[in-house]
């Protein structure tokens, strides 16, 4: 069996395999649809499947955690992506492709679940930003270069899907090396619940504030993937140049993942998330403002994603400083739900947008929410810190 550190890297692999197939889907199957003449409010609803397979997935995930350990969830959760991405080139039918999109969110859900979980309760504080800034990098990895995926419909429609598979199978394989562990209960005295909804409840009390980046990030990244394609191919653009366009939000993450997980850790994640948030809402509002520019677009996105690709890890984090151990699979649950909330909003808002008011920037609906968040986080005062971390 492999060594701690080598399992550590197994997953964040995984991470990016998982990465690498929801970013190649997301536009591939927005353009098949767009070019079958579908209307952009349908195409947005059905690009919700994989978030709505993560909601119907997460209230199940905690006691099979519990049960059976990190390892089966993870395996169970590869093997349904796997299976669904094969079966997409057999059948071209709207509801069966919604069918496989929903299959693949449970699949991602039980993924994400387990390797997060995994990695946060077993990394001591002091580097907690950097290990999770490893987990979204690479995720934001896989995400941008999934997109590129969709240049292979050129050669064959099938051709993306089939590599999804193929990769994903090839990743899925190293977990057989890995020895299964089971998530630690500890006799925390601060929290007396013994249910589910109890757990939820006080994860929802004391880190509310930290779910936001994760609806915000969920927002961005299903808007930017599965609306963005259809929004520019009505703004006059190709798909050749959309196809490197929508990675730039992903590619620019990843120069700085790191970095502001090490900043985040030096100053705090609440300033940290005030900074990159009013940066993004910048970068967005110049991008409105040049949409029928390749090169504005392509810079606005590569700034964009140096400052607000980093929502979903940094959220993580601080959702990880703020929770007693016995509630981290409980905050990692809330965390996934509420990314669900944000990422199907992201197409169903973004979908509506664009059909009933077609003369105003789509990326204005992305500027209003970032402004939310940030005035949500501005205003919330500090937690009780020496009640919160009694247990650290």
């Amino acid at each position: 069996m492999v060594s701690t550190n080598t399992r550590f890297w197994i997953l964040i692999l995984l991470v990016a395999i998982s990465g690498f197939s929801q970013g190649m889907l997301l536009p591939l199957l927005s353009i098949i649809l767009e070019q079958n003449q579908i209307p952009s409010s349908i195409n947005g609803i059905h690009a919700t499947g994989i978030y709505i397979g993560i909601l119907l997935a997460s209230p199940f995930m905690e006691k099979p955690l519990q049960k059976f350990g990190f390892k089966p969830i993870i395996m169970v959760g590869g093997i349904l992506v796997i299976l669904s991405m094969t079966l997409f080139p057999f059948w071209q039918a709207l509801w069966f492709w919604f069918i496989l999109r929903v299959t693949i969110g449970i699949g991602d859900q039980m993924i994400h679940f387990g390797t997060q979980t995994w990695i946060t309760t077993t990394t001591p504080k002091e580097i907690r930003g950097r290990r999770v800034a490893y987990y979204g990098m690479f995720f934001g990895l896989g995400f941008a270069i999934g997109p590129l995926m969709t240049r292979l419909m050129a050669i064959n429609e099938t051709a993306p899907f089939i590599v999804s598979a193929v990769l994903s199978l090839l990743v899925w394989g190293t977990m057989f090396f890995v020895r299964n562990e089971w998530p630690n209960e500890d006799n925390d005295t601060t929290v007396q619940t013994t249910n589910s909804l109890g757990r939820f409840a006080e994860t929802g009390k004391i880190a509310w504030v930290a779910l936001l980046p994760g609806f915000g990030y969920g927002f961005l990244e299903a808007a930017l993937h599965g609306i963005f394609p259809i929004y520019g191919l009505r703004i006059g653009h190709n798909i050749e140049i959309l196809a490197y366009i929508i990675p730039c939000f992903a590619a620019g993450s990843l120069l700085t993942q790191l970095p502001l997980g090490i900043l985040s850790d030096k100053i705090g994640r609440k300033n940290t998330l005030l900074v990159v948030l009013s940066g993004g809402i910048l970068c967005f509002l110049i991008a409105a403002t040049f949409e029928h520019s390749v090169i504005a677009l392509f810079v606005s996105f590569a700034l964009a994603g140096m400052l607000v690709g980093s929502l979903y890890s940094m959220g993580i984090a601080f959702m990880t400083d703020l929770l007693p151990t016995n509630l981290l699979p409980a905050g990692n649950l809330m965390i996934s739900i509420i990314f669900s909330f944000g990422s199907i909003s992201g197409p169903f808002l973004g979908g509506l947008f664009i059909e009933f008011f077609p003369n105003v920037s789509f990326f204005y609906l992305i500027v209003v929410i970032l402004i939310m968040i940030t005035t949500a986080i501005y205003f919330k005062k500090e937690p009780d810190k020496a009640r919160i971390h009694i247990n650290e």
